[in-house]
């Protein structure tokens, strides 16, 4: 609120001398507290261009491809909980960065993405570059719109932070044609309304502990997006006087210390088998702040929508998410800060007939995050020893990257997170993620430990960015997890079209040779003995680094061989 505040009174301080378009977006950006923008430059949004140029309180990260833009931006939405601003060209430009919006929408990140557009007397005559932004974007983006008026810029510009933020936050794409951007506006600088959240009702919060003390094997489901500390000190408050055992949703593992006593492990790819029973064998299901998603579900075979076996209490923010997919036994419209409050104080039962049943849960989530013993034919660097030496050594607060692909699996299984705003991976699944946020989050914090994790295949989605991490001069340390295919759809390939190799090999570049000239430390690690002490190298570089482990191609998930 306080915030909110401090940004209307800039906002009336502001001049209110007629501006052009371009400089009343920068102007509006400056009122939201906007201090970043993410983009690739074109000629459509020039005019904006140049205010920003007359504007250092905003730093501008040109990135060096449309999609990491995006991404760069939908990291920084990820790691403050503002919108996360990007800029393309028009046609080319906002077709890559849709990979960005994509996700942001399904990881319920705010941001907004600006696109420069053609002029508005060029529309519907398939000029240069033209695209239709609201059918490109309309079933991928909260809102979709495009400025016409110039005078109408800070009107829009409010409701789209609003609407980035409000219920379950997301991505907004604003069309903005070049002509227009050339326009003055007259209207003075405003700011969204700052929002209420709801809390829980009184009876809705006796309901709740009233079906907890009635349970005689309940699980947590914590998830969603934007936790702040509060609410992940609450949920540990909640969980410890309740002795509730809690599972994290598909890359939400930082929103609970995973050395509490009651987490029970997450549900991600490579689930741990027995918490999937747990799942089945429960009698409650308590969902705070997430959607229930095909993943957490493994494909919604857990709980089979609409009405699961189980009794379901759904705590979401958003009264649009509730109901969707799940009908729940108690539905209720709350925001997590607010609805954890309420739990935490909630007078819990002294020994809780389920105590034996999270306790049971957390050893079975122990054994599961134990190294298993690796075949004697393995090759190359294990990815377990990996990640175990990093979850020994990072600091608390480093933040970890990663995009898609079955590397991804030991980190889900075995790094443990211990704080907020720690774990940066798309839940839509989208590759070549990791390096992009590692640049965001780096440049975010630059006190903060930043490492990405990227197969050969997802770092080569975007490793130009490690020359925009040079420019900016962007810490962080690069794993690239080498074995030469895209290791999941070789994986799928082979239980259903055993022996027949098509499309899946890669063949990659020099990578220690491609990151040196960058500028970047750089070192190739073949076994796992030697991995510690080049970590150790690239951390006190100080700066830009990248390893390449070259791992065994047979070995596709922490316990399971190809052959297998």
């Amino acid at each position: 609120m306080r915030d909110a505040i401090a940004s209307a009174d800039h906002a009336v301080n502001m001049a209110l001398a007629p501006r052009s378009g371009g400089r009343a977006i920068v102007d509006a950006l400056r009122a939201h507290g906007s201090d970043r923008v993410f983009c690739v430059p074109g000629e459509s949004y020039l005019e904006v261009l140049d205010a920003l140029y007359d504007t250092p309180e905003i730093e501008l990260i040109v990135a060096k491809h449309e999609g990491a833009a995006a991404n760069m931006a939908e990291a920084d939405g990820k790691l403050t909980g503002r919108p996360g601003i990007c800029m393309v060209t028009r046609g080319p430009g906002a077709t890559q960065a849709s990979i960005g919006v994509h996700i942001a929408q399904q990881d319920s990140t705010p941001m907004i993405l600006f696109v420069g557009q053609i002029a508005r007397n060029h529309v519907g005559r398939e000029a240069f570059q033209e695209v239709d932004y609201q059918a490109m974007f309309g079933s991928l983006a909260k809102w979709v719109v495009e400025i016409n008026d110039a005078d109408r810029i800070p009107e829009i510009l409010a409701r789209a932070f609003h609407t980035a933020v409000s219920g379950r936050p997301g991505p907004v794409v604003i069309s903005l044609p070049e002509d227009m951007l050339v326009d003055i506006c007259h209207t003075p600088p405003c700011i969204a309304t700052p929002l209420q959240t709801p809390a829980l009702a009184a009876e809705t919060l006796d309901t709740i502990t009233l079906a907890l003390r009635q349970s005689k094997r309940p699980l947590v489901m914590v998830g969603g997006p934007n936790w702040n500390e509060t609410a992940r000190h609450d949920l540990a408050t909640f969980l410890q006087r309740w002795k509730l055992p809690v599972a994290c949703a598909f890359r939400r593992q930082d929103l609970i210390d995973n050395r509490d006593p009651h987490y029970a492990g997450h549900l991600s790819l490579g689930m741990n088998p027995k918490l999937a029973q747990r799942i089945r064998e429960a009698d409650l299901i308590l969902a705070i702040g997430t959607r229930l998603g095909d993943v957490m579900t493994d494909a919604y075979g857990l709980l089979v929508p609409p009405q699961i076996q189980q009794k379901l209490i759904h705590i979401h923010a958003d009264a649009g998410e509730l109901g969707r997919v799940y009908q729940a036994d108690l539905a209720a419209h709350a925001a997590v800060d607010r609805a954890l409050a309420d739990l935490a104080r909630a007078a819990a039962p002294a020994e809780p007939s389920w105590s034996e049943w999270t306790r049971a849960a957390r050893i079975e989530h122990e054994s599961f995050s134990a190294a298993p013993a690796l075949p004697a034919t393995h090759n190359g660097v294990d990815m377990t020893a990996v990640i175990k030496h990093l979850s020994k050594v990072l600091p608390d607060n480093a933040v970890l990257t990663n995009g898609a692909g079955n590397y991804s699996v030991w980190l889900h299984r075995f790094y443990e997170y211990r704080t907020g705003r720690t774990e940066l991976a798309p839940t839509c699944g989208a590759m070549g993620y990791g390096l992009p946020a590692a640049v965001a989050a780096a440049l975010r914090d630059k006190t903060r430990t930043v490492v990405c994790l990227a197969g050969d295949g997802c770092f080569l989605m975007y490793p130009q960015e490690l020359a925009t991490a040079a420019e900016y001069g962007a810490s962080l340390i690069v794993l690239v997890v080498n074995n030469g295919m895209y290791g999941t759809i070789r994986m799928h390939q082979e239980r259903e079209y055993p022996g027949r190799i098509s499309g899946t090999r890669l063949q990659g570049p020099d990578y220690v040779a491609l990151a040196r000239s960058f500028g970047a430390y750089a070192e190739r690690v073949t076994d796992t003995d030697d991995f510690a002490a080049a970590f150790l190298r690239a951390q006190d570089t100080g700066g830009l680094a990248l390893l390449e482990l070259r791992t065994d191609p047979r070995q596709i998930t922490p316990a399971m061989r190809l052959a297998d």
